[in-house]
């Protein structure tokens, strides 16, 4: 199913309309907060980038991949940066349209598939900022070369990563629903329990293939920090399903 993406971009957008948390946009008191340089902002869903990997970012042109919704754009644009994000749905740039014209800053909208070539000349941007997207394209390689050719050098990649385990256990109870890799574009009963939940086409991805993505590429990393998700059974056991990566050109 080479269409994969676009089931997902529809299914962001009857997200965003349906309130969905990562597509909330944040307030003008959290945005004035950010420009006195108070600020919290995540690359996953519990646990805040550590202030020291985004300190010396005013004047700096940052890439927000995959990141539309109105979170992390207007905080990072509060601290100084010329931002600009892509995103494949609508509804969410839409949402960092309408907060730009409201709080009073520029930023540049991008509407693109990441599993295409990046719409950027090479060593375009200071930082890319990419919170947990990765599960929604089945081949994660391609985008870490292209962070690599579109950031400058000496350039950051601050990435959020899921590690699978939320593939793998029932929320609810923590039994073993798949085995992994869970890939519903090669796996028939992936795919409809997919289709069934309303979760739109996504997949797990190894360490090998997103810290080894990222060093292939030629980032090296330098930092990492686990995280669990907002709630759940696996929450409750302090049972990890994400990590953030610091990686420098």
């Amino acid at each position: 199913m080479k269409d994969y993406t676009k089931i997902n971009q529809k299914m962001f957008d009857k997200w965003v309309e349906a309130g969905w948390q990562w597509g909330i946009p944040i307030t003008k008191e959290v945005y004035d907060k950010a420009k006195q340089g108070i600020y919290e902002i995540y690359l996953t869903p519990t646990k805040k980038v550590p202030t020291d990997w985004l300190k010396d970012i005013k004047g700096k042109h940052i890439l927000g991949l995959a990141s539309g919704g109105g979170q992390q754009m207007p905080i990072l644009q509060a601290l100084g940066a010329k931002v600009t994000c892509l995103d494949i749905s609508e509804k969410q740039l839409e949402t960092e349209k309408k907060l730009s014209k409201e709080f009073g800053y520029d930023i540049n909208l991008v509407q693109a598939d990441m599993t295409n070539p990046l719409p950027f000349q090479d060593e375009t941007f200071d930082l890319i900022f990419y919170p947990v997207s990765n599960v929604y394209i089945e081949k994660v390689e391609p985008v870490f070369l292209e962070c690599y050719r579109i950031v400058k050098k000496g350039g950051v990649l601050l990435s959020g990563l899921d590690n699978g385990f939320n593939f793998a256990f029932d929320d609810e109870d923590g039994k073993i629903l798949f085995d992994l890799p869970f890939n519903p574009l090669k796996d028939i009963e992936q795919y409809e329990y997919m289709v069934k939940h309303d979760y739109g086409i996504q997949f797990s991805h190894t360490m090998e293939e997103q810290i080894g993505g990222q060093l292939k590429a030629g980032f090296r990393l330098v930092d990492i920090y686990e995280d669990t998700n907002l709630s759940g059974y696996l929450k409750e056991n302090n049972i990890p399903s994400f990590y953030a990566t610091k990686s420098i050109k």
